[in-house]
């Protein structure tokens, strides 16, 4: 895979003056710049590419960085940093406030620092090669310097796990079913450099524990399990770096253990590069020797891997973006497309990585006091686990990849559920002797139940293919967005989706089956009086549960097989079998308020269970209502009083409300809201949200932001763009979007007015309607 990407680099650089005069240049506008350094690693800066973060920092005149990457899960499932770089240059210019920048450069994906004392001018440059898995720390002075670093691990021990919080960091949460230990790496210092790697081998693991509990042993081996002997690390080289022995410390709650190396020589430039290795492997000579390899190339090879990467940023930069109040620079509307572009580079680090970016922190965590103080734990944690799933949270950090057209960035999240389909159907046919794939709402990266939320403490003779958890029970539809999302990318691009169709398909068929055979045990029939599915007991998202005909449930089956039928890549043989169960798909249910008809969340439901407004799912995300579709009337009356909805109404986290207020053309509501959304963390870092109800940096909080912004801008229905549906008119804006059928809309709107409009094909410009002026 990674020599593929590194031959689509090299397409890049034919067109690398093309793309030079195409890409806006006003993206460095939005380079986040500190002219101080940070007191702690909470005032870190991002950093990336491919699928590797850096939290990058100064502090008390020594830089800084975390190292994660996607898909580095230990034995309990949890997902663990690679380390901590420490670097330290004499003369440290870096010690002097006044004469400091740091600067995260959007244009070309590094971050840079400079500084001064006197004479001696210092940069520090730090970039991530996009292609190959190597990250570059490169010193230029004005003078020779000298210059330490030290490689921090807090894993150079077994570490014993707190009962409780601590193990909300793994697969176990706050019910681990035995003394939990973080095993501890491998570090030694090795020819030219330090090794280190974290080897899973063949111990027992959370996949193994999980397996057991729910009484799946005689499948145990199908199954898919992405844990055992999964190998990961790095090495750290210099062609000028000498051994310097080993030390001892602490950062913030953790103690440390540094393995350190000097220049041999002073020089006015210094270089380190890190290379990292992740594969699944029982030969650790054969996992140093790939690594080696990519050590190798990268040091080859830096300079054409650093045009690639520059290359690669000016392209993406390129494809999308939204300027908004470009002239009124640092008004509040401006920062709204600040942190818009800001938050889209965080999620494109993770663009080539083989796991989906997390929802609670993707790459960027930090030492959890810096979120909250009372948690002591160690810089691997994170709240609600790491290769636990939550599937409500994760499509909101990728339906905004769409209108980016970052569709290589969305194959990690379709690929997540087209590797664990085996063992959700398996699972599915064990318990209830049917068909179908059952994805639950927490699930684990091997498609199974999350531990916790399945229960330790079940009651005798309760459903086993069920969790016994009360915000969770019945709630299956989520992964229906998934396959909503990969029809969606097939409508965008044209591309062939085939790989994917036997996923759809299975989700599908699971509720056709399911809800089915829950009928036959309660009856001698298996629909109901009009032939239709009853979709009981459903659950309406986590909040109304145990529902009769949940209406989010229902808008996305219809929607799902909708899609489905009108696929190219769908086999003309199937079509019967979803048409036929189109058919047996139960109408939505209504209700009013002070005489106004709105949409209801469930025909019925026993409870309500958290704040969710699930009954606006059929306006987003499954389009069922909005802009250019009927029933505006009854989708706006839902938003404006539903008691329910106008109690959970928030911008916080993963609050949708933007989103909502946008597709209904609620052009006030969907501006008080994105400001709100949108506007600056509380932290150093401007797109560090949250904990929201997850986690710092709370992605889904940022991507629901990002969705709320794009549908203000445009909107399609079946072949019809709608241009600037719920835009405040007196907000100048310039953006790029791309829409269904190859097609990308570029416009700027000044003063009140279209200026531009640039759509690609040009025969595409038929299908646009002017949408600001519509009530």
């Amino acid at each position: 895979m990674k020599k593929l990407l590194f031959i689509i680099s090299l397409w890049h650089l034919c067109f690398t003056d093309i793309l030079a005069q195409n890409t806006p240049a006003s993206i460095d506008q939005y380079n986040v710049i500190w002219n101080s350094p940070s007191q702690n690693a909470g005032e870190s800066m991002p950093c990336g590419g491919g699928d590797i973060g850096l939290n990058v920092w100064v502090e008390k005149g020594d830089i800084y960085f975390y190292i994660a990457r996607s898909g580095t899960f230990d034995h309990n499932n949890a997902v663990l940093k690679l380390g901590r770089m420490r670097l330290t240059v004499t003369p440290n210019v870096f010690e002097n406030p006044s004469a400091f920048t740091q600067v995260l450069r959007l244009s070309s994906g590094d971050v840079v620092i400079e500084g001064s004392n006197g004479k001696i001018k210092t940069q520090v440059k730090i970039w991530v090669d996009v292609f190959r898995p190597n990250i570059y720390v490169e010193v230029n002075s004005n003078q020779s310097i000298s210059a330490k670093a030290q490689y921090e691990s807090w894993r150079y021990q077994d570490r014993l796990m707190s009962k409780g919080k601590e193990n909300n960091a793994n697969s176990y949460k706050w019910a681990p079913p035995h003394q939990v230990v973080t095993r501890k790496d491998s570090i030694r210092f090795a020819p030219k450099g330090i090794l280190f790697y974290h080897n899973n081998g063949e111990e027992i693991s959370a996949f193994d524990v999980v397996v057991k509990q729910q009484g799946l042993d005689s499948l145990k081996k199908q199954f898919y399990n992405p844990i055992k002997n999964l190998v990961f690390g790095g090495f750290i080289s210099g062609n000028n770096w000498q051994q310097d022995g080993t030390a001892q410390g602490r950062y913030r709650d953790t103690d440390f253990k540094a393995w350190k190396i000097k220049t041999i020589k002073s020089s006015r430039q210094q270089q380190l590069m890190i290379s990292l290795q992740t594969a699944t492997t029982t030969s650790i000579s054969d996992w140093e020797k790939s690594l080696l390899n990519t050590q190798a190339e990268g040091q080859k090879n830096t300079l054409l891997a650093q045009k690639a990467t520059h290359n690669w940023w000016k392209e993406f930069w390129q494809k999308s973006f939204i300027h908004i109040t470009p002239n009124q620079k640092n008004s509040k509307s401006w920062e709204i497309a600040r942190n818009y572009q800001v938050f889209r580079y965080q999620l494109a680090c993770n663009n080539f990585g083989q796991y989906p970016t997390k929802f609670n922190g993707g790459l960027f965590t930090v030492d959890p006091y810096f979120t909250d103080t009372t948690m002591k734990f160690t810089p691997d944690f994170r709240n609600w686990g790491g290769g636990t799933h939550t599937a409500q949270n994760q499509r909101l950090v990728y339906w905004g990849l769409l209108k980016t057209g970052d569709f290589e960035a969305m194959k990690p999240q379709f690929d997540f559920y087209k590797r664990i389909l085996n063992n959700a159907e398996l699972r599915t046919k064990y318990y209830w002797g049917h068909q179908g794939a059952s994805f639950t709402e927490q699930i684990e990266n091997f498609g199974l139940p999350n531990p916790a939320e399945y229960g330790w403490k079940r009651p005798a003779g309760y459903d086993k293919g069920m969790e016994y958890n009360a915000w969770l029970e019945y709630e299956w539809d989520t992964a229906l967005e998934f396959c909503s999302m990969i029809l969606e990318t097939e409508r965008f691009t044209g591309k062939n989706i085939t790989e994917y169709i036997p996923l759809i398909e299975s989700c599908l068929r699971f509720f056709d089956e399911h809800y089915q055979y829950l009928a036959k045990k309660r009856g001698s029939k298996a629909l109901d009086g009009n032939k239709q599915l009853v979709i009981y007991p459903g659950s309406g998202a986590e909040t109304y549960k145990m529902a009769y005909n949940p209406s989010s449930t229902i808008a996305g089956l219809k929607t799902v097989l909708e899609q489905l039928l009108s696929s190219p890549s769908l086999a003309s043989e199937n079509k019967k079998t979803w048409e036929e169960m189109l058919s047996r798909i139960p109408p939505m249910s209504f209700r009013q308020f002070e005489n106004h008809v709105t949409i209801a969340p469930a025909k019925t439901w026993e409870r309500i269970n958290n704040v969710e407004s699930p009954q606006l799912y059929p306006i987003f995300p499954w389009n069922r209502y909005g802009i250019g579709r009927s029933g505006l009337d009854t989708a706006r009356n839902t938003y404006l009083y539903d008691t329910d909805v106008l109690k959970f109404r928030s911008h916080i986290g993963w609050k949708q409300d933007v989103i909502f207020a946008a597709r209904l053309g609620l052009r006030e509501e969907a501006q008080k809201l994105l400001s709100l959304k949108l506007q600056n963390a509380p932290r150093r870092f401007p797109t560090f949200w949250g904990p929201g109800y997850d986690w710092t940096p709370d992605h889904n909080w940022g991507g629901s932001g990002m969705i709320g912004l794009q549908e203000m801008l445009l909107q399609t229905t079946d072949q019809k763009i709608y241009l600037l549906p719920a835009w405040p008119k007196e907000w100048d804006v310039h953006f790029k979007l791309q829409a269904p059928y190859q097609t990308s809309v570029e416009v700027e709107w000044k003063n009140g007015k279209l200026e531009k409009l640039i759509v690609i094909p040009e025969s595409r410009r038929a299908d646009i309607i002017e949408a600001w002026e519509l009530k």
